[in-house]
């Protein structure tokens, strides 16, 4: 039938396209890779990795949690997390990371000036994402939180095709700018098979410091509103 023969093309056309894909390699030492992603830049994401790792951290003192910032262009985990220096290498030339607060840090912050921009293109942006990802000494982690680089662009594909990741977590402020980019990133993980966990609206209210009022000066539901179109959890 017509119907058979079209699935025959697509299941064709998918093994040839997957040929082109990297096989997907664990993270040594690493139990489980999360992510958390923003169509938009100024969302709040590296914020919210920070406290997500912190969380997990606190919730049960018997797993071991890592923060890995995959954002090149403009790395914050270092000035979140109160970490400054260059990480040590092991006998096996693997970087050591940082730490402060019970959590393991690595960042391209740590292996540039702090002041110096990064002017690179593509490809030696790839390079140092896969430096990130395979030549860090992590040791024994539960949970690795990865902070990603806003938009839905090359870094984003490759940290997705080249590891297992448990599932992604979108992060969207209530206003419309936002929330579109927001929804092109859950799709993007969906494109690429990486569950998505849910959606946290942050940047939602502001809370007068002298009587309490609370203003949502960016709007109240958006986040919500998106959640239902696209069938997924609102976190937080």
């Amino acid at each position: 039938s017509s119907s058979s023969r079209d699935e025959a093309v697509r299941d064709k056309r998918a093994r040839i396209l997957s040929r082109g894909l990297p096989k997907q390699k664990p993270i040594e030492g690493v139990k489980q890779v999360v992510v958390l992603a923003s169509g938009k830049g100024g969302v709040g994401k590296s914020t919210t990795a920070v406290n997500i790792a912190l969380a997990l951290a606190a919730n049960d003192s018997t797993k071991e949690v890592g923060l890995l910032d995959a954002d090149i262009y403009g790395p914050s985990i270092p000035k979140m997390m109160n970490l400054k220096g260059n990480p040590e290498l092991t006998p096996k030339n693997l970087m050591r990371p940082l730490k402060n607060y019970g959590i393991a840090c690595m960042s391209m912050g740590f292996l540039i000036e702090e002041t110096a921009p990064v002017v690179w293109r593509g490809l030696m942006v790839m390079s140092a994402v896969e430096k990130l990802l395979r030549q860090v000494d992590w040791g024994q982690l539960d949970y690795l939180v990865i902070d990603m680089p806003p938009g839905t662009g090359d870094v984003q594909l490759s940290v997705s095709q080249n590891i297992p990741i448990a599932g992604a977590v979108i992060i969207s402020t209530p206003q419309d700018v936002a929330l579109l980019d927001a929804h092109k990133g859950a799709e993007m993980f969906r494109k690429v098979h990486v569950p998505v966990l849910g959606l946290v609206q942050n940047m939602s209210v502001f809370q007068c410091p002298k009587c309490k009022h609370e203003t949502h000066i960016f709007g109240a539901d958006g986040v919500r509103d998106l959640a239902k179109a696209l069938g997924l959890d609102i976190l937080g």
